[in-house]
């Protein structure tokens, strides 16, 4: 099999590349920073080119099988996917996996949810064997904090306090690599979620304890927080990264037992816990 990593060299999708090579699939990766693909995955054929161009789509998904993909938070995000289905089609990709979000439909009105909808179904028409995979809050987004949990003893992401099931990234690749190498998983839907309801001040309690020190909740300021983001955030980013969290504060994003319980069956073994995830971050930050 070969196949085709749309966004290989990010946080998932270098893990999804390593996950196929170490299956003996001929990988592919798509990437705005070739240096890099090519330093990191020198096994691999690495594809550049402005994916809303059409010789672009035209030329980067020949002669594979399979295709991951998952795209910039963008404002073109919806159009390039689009250009990438279509690029598949053109050239006989037989499998796609798709990674959006864990129950989008709830809040359509986040730019970076109701990009992905319209992917979706016009995957879903193809007539190529799709499977959905739709990850929650990501544990390793808490290594963007580390300064802020080291330095200043805050946990910053305010999640708020009714709980999301956060998962750990190695799960969202490990799922993916078999949706995409492994027959049964044509027209699923995969919530890919944690085993726990985690919410902002439990991430502090949980970080206090691995580290050894109180870690302070930042609390929910979403004024405060669009604006200092903004300053490391495009400003469409930062504004939609606040309407996110004040979602998740309002609602949450809890998952069913049976999503977690059809997630473990995928990976033949429970989902990765965020506790273990702290605590060996923690372990490793410590030295």
């Amino acid at each position: 099999m070969k196949a085709l990593v749309i966004g290989g060299t990010g946080t998932v999708g270098s893990l999804v590349v390593q996950g196929l090579q170490a299956t003996g699939v001929e990988v592919g990766v798509h990437t705005r920073d070739a240096t890099n693909a090519k330093a990191r995955f020198p096994k691999a054929a690495v594809h550049t080119g402005d994916l809303v161009e059409p010789a672009t789509v035209r030329e980067i998904f020949k002669g594979y099988d399979g295709v991951f993909m998952l795209n910039h938070t963008v404002t073109t995000e919806t159009h390039e996917a689009l250009m990438c289905l279509d690029g598949a089609m053109l050239n006989g990709v037989k499998k796609f996996v798709y990674m959006t979000i864990h129950d989008l439909e709830k809040a359509l009105y986040l730019p970076h949810f109701g990009a992905k909808l319209p992917v979706e179904q016009a995957l879903k028409r193809s007539k190529m064997e799709w499977t959905l995979v739709r990850p929650n809050n990501f544990h390793q987004n808490d290594h963007w904090f580390k300064d802020a949990l080291l330095q200043h003893n805050v946990y910053p992401q305010p999640l708020g306090r009714k709980g999301l099931h956060r998962v750990d990234v190695r799960d969202i690749a490990e799922a993916s690599v078999i949706a995409l190498t492994q027959s049964g998983h044509a027209g699923q839907v995969y919530d890919l979620v944690g085993p726990d309801a985690i919410t902002g001040p439990k991430c502090a309690e949980l970080w206090s304890k691995a580290l050894g020190t109180n870690i302070n909740y930042g609390g929910e300021d979403m004024d405060a927080w669009e604006k200092m983001n903004s300053q490391w955030f495009p400003t469409f980013l930062a504004f939609d990264y606040r309407l996110m969290y004040e979602f998740f504060q309002r609602e949450g994003l809890l998952a069913t037992p049976q999503a977690i319980e059809r997630l473990t069956r995928l990976l033949g073994h429970s989902p990765r816990s965020y506790e273990a995830f702290v605590n060996e971050t923690a372990k490793i930050w410590k030295g």
